[in-house]
């Protein structure tokens, strides 16, 4: 009996409700199992450590501790940090390119009317969402190509080479992202059609631009496309530039929309036809919301490279985000200051691709009801 210890006071088939080791438990139990459960994980967890102690420090004393953040001019610059009163003296030029000054609440005011109907679609449960989406699928371009472009209701004309900054990565981003996606899925169900001449003319469209660098689709459409029009026809440069993005994206996308088509059991196609329900029926009620499902990350992955590659357009002569930051940099009063420059160019790219990962992990967790 003095062999079965503290449990001989308890009857047969009960134990008592001990509490989990301190060690098991807890930060100390998270570090245990995380950082510490072997050998090769404790060194790797103290090299990760001097690495930190080595890198982070001296990049806080340069971003904000020593760094000028007033002023407006060169001058102001005296200590050994960042100088991100160059930041503030280009803000409107790297945030809106040549926009004419009096105009700038036409973009701004376009910026409010997108958020308007962003964010209400970010809250769960938020009510009227299909009318939402409507309104930012159908009415909210319409209203912002008015307020960008101007010419009618009263509103000044501004030309397209004017555009720049981060207001042009948005609207080549943004229109890019939003025309891909219907084209990619087009494409894709065009791809796995039984109609042989549908089938070859997608797969010839899709192998096409996946096979071409996007720098020379941005070249094409700026310089060779011109040279095949009819004397006297021409089209905007930026609108050329932003059917090249779009009709290149939509070819990635085609391709990941029809990973996720070929992953449905071929039961679902039975089950629907058992139904009686017709080919478009099946694939918009029954297959192609489990398709996209299951492909959220790479429409997302997607979605992140293109907008970081709107960089490109640089090439043909629209200054984006970071080919307007390149511009400032030559500048000979500020020519020293480069650095700041990129250093704010990759935190606001960061800060809208990780916003573009996070909803897209939101919306796996959302969605994920198979399982």
């Amino acid at each position: 009996m003095s062999s079965l210890g503290n449990n001989a006071q308890y009857p047969v088939g009960e134990h008592p409700n001990w509490e989990p080791p301190v060690s098991n438990v807890g930060i100390i139990g998270w570090m245990k199992q995380n950082l510490f459960s072997s050998r090769l994980n404790t060194a790797l967890t103290f090299l990760a450590i001097y690495l930190l102690y080595t890198v982070i420090p001296p990049v806080v004393q340069w971003v904000i501790l020593d760094a000028d953040w007033v002023g407006s001019s060169k001058a102001d610059c005296t200590g050994e940090g960042a100088c991100w009163v160059y930041i503030n003296v280009w803000w409107k030029q790297i945030m809106y390119g040549r926009y004419p000054d009096a105009e700038l609440w036409r973009v701004q005011t376009a910026y409010v009317l997108g958020l308007v109907g962003l964010i209400p679609l970010m809250i769960p449960n938020f009510p009227k969402k299909k009318w939402i989406s409507a309104y930012l699928l159908f009415l909210f371009p319409f209203m912002a190509y008015i307020l960008f472009y101007g010419g009618n209701l009263g509103l000044t004309f501004v030309e397209t080479p004017l555009w720049g900054g981060l207001f042009l990565t948005l609207v080549i981003a943004i229109t890019g992202i939003v025309a891909s996606l219907p084209l990619g899925i087009l494409l894709a169900l065009g791809r796995r059609s039984n109609m042989p001449v549908i089938k070859t003319l997608c797969i010839l469209f899709i192998e096409f631009w996946r096979g071409v660098p996007l720098i020379t689709v941005l070249f094409m459409a700026s310089v060779m496309f011109p040279l095949f029009l009819p004397q006297g026809v021409n089209f905007d440069q930026l609108l050329r530039a932003l059917i090249g993005v779009a009709l290149f994206s939509a070819a990635y996308m085609a391709e990941v929309v029809r990973g996720g088509l070929q992953a449905i059991p071929k039961g679902q196609y039975e089950a629907a036809q058992a139904l009686g329900l017709s080919y478009w029926k099946t694939t918009f009620f029954i297959i192609m919301p489990q398709a996209l499902k299951l492909v959220i990350p790479g429409i997302v992955n997607v979605f992140i490279a293109l907008f970081k590659d709107t960089t490109l357009v640089s090439i043909i002569g629209l200054f984006d985000f970071l080919g307007m930051i390149q511009l400032v940099n030559t500048n000979p009063d500020w020519l020293s200051f480069a650095i700041e420059g990129y250093v704010f160019a990759a935190v606001i790219f960061w800060f809208f691709c990780f916003g573009m990962s996070r909803y897209s992990q939101h919306l796996e967790k959302k969605l994920h009801t198979g399982h």
